[in-house]
């Protein structure tokens, strides 16, 4: 990018802390056009200048050295289609966190406004994508979330495709007579109104519903996906532009509970079997036929049981609850009695709760069951209960609330074979990673229960977490999937009643939805949303080693049989994680390059080591810590002066040549700052903090090889929350680092 204007606020203490004359007769010496001072830049008429500048081509670019690039970005908007825009936070990174009139405030501007002029020199304009886009919503999954799902695609104006693997539609709640109140006064079941939404959408001339059918294959991408069905009368093909996966969950399998007696009695049944029975003919004991005096339901049957489900599944005890209405409705003499270890009712929830212990007849405790014994006649042992130790219930019918398993890939397998994988080329011993290769071997094959059966490079169907689940960031993005473009929705997503898979539905629907015009738009999705940059690969220079399609969170490359690397740029969420992996740099976003950050590294001034001034390079992940820093300077916290913040998209885009360009400039410490990983908190790219410290740990391998300090480099994870960390850990590792003493190539 040539003729770069650079244009200075004064404004927001800029001017009174900083020496203006200094920075302009810098941007001078790096060769500006022009530039420009004022006391407001964000004003409407200052930035309409700017825009006339660069709309005339007096201009090809324009540094802004105002605020923070996460301020003022709507009256800072510029079509980066046509026009170079960059940031340089000189009001949040300098001025509001570091004192006015100091030597070594005004020398952190001048730093960063030559690396802010060193960055837009190396970018281009982002050419957006014209592609047809299918406007269609495929709802995978027709149970009260799927359905919902569909019905709210189609409200707002899109054509829909329902699939459903049953003869009907309606899911487990199809023949249930009421359902839990979702509306005042709360105390009562509520007419089942799946009928009226089966109707409704059966009715409607822009949704196609397909039952007993199943997905054979999808391929593309959001906006092109090619589906092929088998459906009763035979393959079907469409296109979607996104789809939402709603295909539910299963019972757990309560032959495992042995203790409690399903396997040994008739009488023992599960929630979903007596559901079953009360839409089938009335309540009545297998055994027998006849109507039980008392059932007694057993709550948490395999859930938040290590030994079985860990999770609590959210559904039983509302599920519990309906029943119990529901029997006492139909037959007012039968008594139950509901052991329950916590019963969660939520919100609104705890009114129909009330309701239900007041009914007559109607039991309630809190304890454990230590065994269910008896076969016609049953005796349920009580323990740590409210009624008393040694406590004894009897029972004619037993109801075991089991857990919900979501019917999604078979994580457990993919896990195998992962681990199996790792072993053979990890292994101790040539006998060790023979075994585990024949164990990859055994599950290289198998995918899962392949319910979408995708054409993506990490397998046919979304990945799953450790329960079974398919991911998704649950602290940002709750419906998003590591598939662009493709939504999760309902018990499979995470375990829910069915008000809340009504709301997941429509959630689901709705970011389908906003999928579909982005890619219409040629936009990424979230976080990076409204990005139209998509990645260039300089094939010429690929060697084929995989790491870019490996790497990939999201499944957005597939490769050919030689194993180059093929680009679906609608799936691209504009991570740069494939651009920090590959070595030989060959991948590149119009505004984020290796080239550009480097050299952003290269423009910083390096003092001599006499001048007792070490310099740090911070690469902060524009996600958590960029924020982190921002709002900890709104709070006046001030951080040392040494350090040079670099915002990246994703600690996963570090390319290791920008450690390397670093440390042999003289730069005595490389820190890293980016999102938490873990259960509790989520990189906003699935990995990238769990790549970096990878990559960087190979790093310092080489750097005690050379006679350098591993401890120069250092990685840090934390939340967005966390901003008062961020001073801390930037004076700190600059005590690190002025320990250590000045990096031995500075000079060289």
């Amino acid at each position: 990018m040539e003729r770069l204007g650079v244009f200075l606020c004064t404004g927001c203490g800029i001017g009174d802390a900083l020496k203006a004359e200094g920075l302009t007769a810098l941007a001078e010496e790096l060769g500006a056009a022009t530039c420009q001072t004022s006391p407001c830049l964000c004003a409407p008429e200052t930035v309409a200048d700017i825009r006339a500048a660069l709309e005339s081509g007096t201009i090809g670019g324009a540094l802004l050295a105002a605020c923070s690039a996460r301020a003022k970005t709507e009256a800072f908007a510029f079509d980066p289609a046509r026009h170079a825009v960059g940031r340089v936070s000189l009001r949040e990174q300098v001025v509001w966190s570091h004192p006015a009139g100091n030597e070594d405030t005004q020398m952190l501007a001048e730093d960063l406004v030559r690396m802010g002029y060193a960055r837009l020199s190396k970018i281009g304009l982002a050419k957006p994508l014209a592609e047809t886009i299918e406007r269609t919503v495929l709802v995978v999954g027709g149970g009260l979330a799927g359905l919902t799902a569909a019905r709210t695609a189609a409200d707002l104006g899109h054509p829909v495709v329902v699939v459903e693997k049953a003869a009907a539609l309606g899911g487990s709640l199809a023949a249930v007579e009421g359902l839990v109140p979702d509306r005042p006064p709360y105390d009562s079941l509520h007419d089942n109104h799946l009928p009226r939404l089966i109707a409704e959408l059966t009715s409607n001339a822009g949704v196609r519903v397909f039952v007993s059918s199943t997905v054979k294959a999808i391929t593309g991408q959001p906006g092109q996906f090619h589906v092929e069905l088998v459906t009763p009368a035979g393959e079907v093909t469409l296109a979607a532009g996104a789809i939402v996966q709603a295909t539910g969950s299963r019972p757990y399998d309560a032959s495992k509970l042995d203790r409690l007696g399903y396997s040994s009695s008739p009488n023992v049944i599960t929630a979903p079997e007596l559901d079953a029975m009360l839409a089938g003919g009335g309540l009545k004991r297998p055994s027998d036929g006849a109507v039980p005096q008392r059932v007694v339901f057993i709550q948490c049957a395999g859930s938040r049981d290590p030994e079985h489900l860990p999770y609590c599944s959210a559904d039983c005890c509302t599920a519990t609850l309906r029943q119990v209405a529901t029997i006492h409705r139909a037959h007012p003499d039968v008594e139950t009695a509901v052991v329950y270890r916590d019963m969660r009712t939520p919100g609104q929830l705890e009114r129909f709760y009330l309701a239900v212990q007041q009914q007559p007849g109607s039991l309630f405790t809190r304890g454990e069951v230590a065994g269910v014994s008896g076969n016609g006649h049953l005796k349920v042992a009580l323990r740590d209960t409210l009624l008393g130790e040694g406590t004894v219930l009897d029972a004619d019918l037993v109801v075991l609330a089991v857990g919900l398993v979501p019917n999604s890939a078979d994580g457990e397998a993919i896990r195998i074979h992962t681990d199996a994988v790792k072993r053979s080329q990890t292994g101790e011993s040539e006998v060790q990673r023979e075994e585990a290769g024949k164990v990859a071997a055994q599950y290289a094959g198998y995918q899962g229960t392949e319910i979408l059966n995708l054409d993506y490079r990490q397998g046919p169907d979304l990945p799953t977490l450790r329960y079974g689940f398919p991911d998704s960031h649950f602290i940002c993005f709750p419906y998003e999937t590591r598939r662009t473009g493709i939504y999760a929705a309902g018990t499979v997503h995470a375990p829910m009643d069915a008000g809340q898979a009504e709301e997941d539905g429509a959630g689901a629907a709705m970011k389908a939805v906003q999928c579909i015009v982005a890619a219409a738009r040629g936009e990424a999705v979230h976080p990076r949303a409204g990005d139209i940059g998509i990645p260039d690969f300089f094939l010429q220079r690929c060697t084929q080693c995989k790491r870019c399609t490996e790497e990939c969170p999201f499944g957005t490359l597939n490769e050919d049989a030689k194993g180059t690397p093929q680009l679906n740029a609608l799936r691209c969420r504009r991570c740069g994680i494939c651009m920090g992996a590959c070595p030989e740099r060959i991948i590149s976003f119009p505004d984020y390059s290796v080239d550009a950050v480097a050299s952003m590294i290269k423009a910083m001034s390096v003092p001599e080591e006499s001048d007792e001034k070490p310099r740090i390079l911070a690469l902060l992940c524009e996600n958590d810590a960029l924020p982190a820093l921002d709002v900890a300077a709104t709070r006046r916290m001030s951080w040392n002066p040494w350090v040079r913040v670099i915002p990246i998209r994703c600690l996963g885009s570090t390319n290791i040549v920008w450690i390397a360009d670093s440390l042999s400039r003289g730069i005595d410490g490389v820190i890293l700052i980016g999102c938490k990983s873990g259960d509790d908190y989520q990189c906003h790219y699935v990995r990238g903090s769990q790549l970096a410290q990878t990559r960087l740990g190979n790093v310092q391998e080489t750097l005690q090889r050379l006679a350098l300090e591993p401890e120069r480099i250092r990685v840090v994870e934390l939340a967005h929350d966390e901003f008062a960390r961020i001073p801390e850990v930037l004076d700190e590792f600059a005590a690190t680092i002025e320990e250590l003493g000045p990096n031995p190539m500075k000079g060289f």
